[in-house]
This record gives structure tokens, sequence and C-alpha cells, in this order.
């Protein structure tokens, strides 16, 4: 009887030994990242790379402008539509300071033109327009967006508006995030949209030229160097609750992959570090090693 009493004590003490290495070793992974949360997928092989926090509910900023773009393709018939600017949502992307794609309030503009600049530039005034004229107000747009996400088994998400802008019921995980990047890429509009460097939209009274979109993504790449990988598209968010979150989708050795970073912290608003550039460059590289 004593044997097995030690058998039984040797045996838990060694199960408790593992236990501890393993959360010391995962410690200390995570302590590699500067981001609340990170999830690598490998779109290509399907398959769980890099995980830190993943499930984690966390403020998303406009990354929320993801699922925006998602629904609002679903439930447009024609890109060439008419869709104008909302001169409401124009003057609520003017009052919360969000970023913006230049229009002006009531512009012509049409559902392509929104789409882009929802985005590309991450413009409040476009995604919110995109809800009003689809839906004819924010929240019946909202309900879709929240229905959306439990069709996809996204149990870490919730959506509180069609901008991105803090709200304690605006909130996703990273791996929600990938995971709703990977299903939507299965739209050749979503996929075209979302790897999009620049687009310029439609001619107007306000614009006869058009406005100019450049991708937050792609504009800030333009001074790193991207070594043995590429990125291809991807979605930026900043706001004062979410920090610094970048979704890309890049080519490394013929295979495709997500990755999203979130909340990497900032000091100031009006001079931004490039944290999150430099986790999401740092990671690719890392890939196979």
């Amino acid at each position: 009887m004593r044997k097995i009493r030690n058998l039984f004590i040797v045996a838990l003490l060694f199960i408790v030994a593992v236990f501890v290495s393993f959360r010391v070793k995962k410690q200390k992974e995570d302590d590699k990242y500067i981001s609340k949360a990170v999830y690598l997928y490998d779109l290509t092989d399907d398959k769980e790379v890099l995980a830190k926090n993943e499930n984690e509910r966390l403020p998303m900023a406009s990354l929320t402008k993801i699922m925006t773009v998602r629904v609002a393709l679903k439930n447009i018939k024609d890109l060439a539509e008419l869709a104008p600017v909302d001169t409401d949502a124009y003057h609520r992307a003017v009052d919360m300071n969000a970023s913006m794609a230049g229009f002006k309030g009531g512009e012509s503009t049409t559902y392509r033109d929104l789409l882009y600049a929802t985005m590309l530039k991450s413009a409040g005034e476009a995604a919110d327009s995109l809800a009003i004229n689809i839906s004819g107000s924010m929240d019946n747009f909202v309900a879709l967006m929240n229905k959306e996400a439990k069709d996809l088994g996204l149990k870490n998400t919730s959506y509180a508006n069609a901008d991105g802008m803090d709200d304690p019921k605006n909130y996703q995980s990273a791996k929600d995030c990938a995971m709703l990047i990977k299903d939507s890429l299965n739209d050749g509009n979503f996929r075209a949209i979302f790897t999009k460097k620049d687009f310029v939209t439609s001619s107007s009274p306000d614009h006869p030229e058009g406005v100019y979109l450049e991708s937050t993504i792609f504009s800030h790449l333009k001074k790193y160097d991207q070594l043995g990988f590429e990125i291809i598209g991807g979605k930026s968010g900043t706001t004062d609750n979410a920090g610094l979150c970048w979704a890309t989708l890049a080519v490394k050795n013929n295979k495709e992959y997500i990755l999203v970073v979130m909340g990497v912290p900032y000091d100031d608003i009006n001079d931004l570090n490039d944290g999150q550039i430099e986790e999401t460059l740092r990671i690719y590289e890392n890939i196979g090693d």
C-alpha cells in the first residue's frame, strides 16, 4: 500500500512539474509580443500557426469595418448604384475625429466608392453611409452584423456600430477576426477590396476627378523591407481603447497567411509609433524558424 501511495505521489509531482514547465514556457513565448493578442493562421494548409490570448475579447477599432464591408457586399445588388454620403454620418465622423476619406456630406457616391473608402482609408463617413443606405439606420445594419457573426460562429465578437468607434459592446478576439477574414476572402469582391492598394472614386460635382484613396496598410509599408514574404492586403484600426491593431494577408513560400495583432500600446494619438507594423513584419519573417 505504501509503495502504491509513493508511486502516486511521484506521478502527481511529475504532472505538476510538467504543467508548471508548460506554463512558464507559454509565458516566455507570450512575452515576446507587445500585442495584447496575436493570431497567425496558415490559410493554404488551413491550420493555426501562432496564438497569444487569441480568444480574449478586445476593443477592435476599425477592424470592425471588415464585417461592415462583408455585410454590405451581401446586401448590395449593384456596386455601381448611387449611394450618397449620409449627412448625419459625415457629421458623426467629424465630431468623433474619425478617419475620413475626404467626401462631403451629401456627396453623390456609389456603393463601390463607399466600400473602397471604408476598407482602404478606414473612412468613418463611408462605413456609416453604407449602413444607412443599405438598412435605413445604424441599428438595423448592426443587427445584420451581429447576425452574421453568430452565423459564422464567432463567439467572441460583438458589434455596436459600423465604424469601430469605442463602445463597450464593440469587441472581437484575434482568432475571430482571422476566421472572419478567412471566410470573407471566398468572396471575389471582398478579396479585391481587401487587397487593393489604391483606388479613385467616381466623379461627382464635389470631386470631378474623384477622390484618391490609398490603403492605410500599404501607405505605411513603404518605408519597410519585407524579407521573404509579401503583405498583399489588410485592414488597420486605432482608438484609445483598442490601441494599434493590424489584420493582414501575406504570402510566404507560396502559402497565404492571415495575421491579426491587437492592442499594441501607444502614447500619443497624434504621433503614433509603428509597434503593430514592426510586430507584424517580425512574425512574418520568423515563420518557419
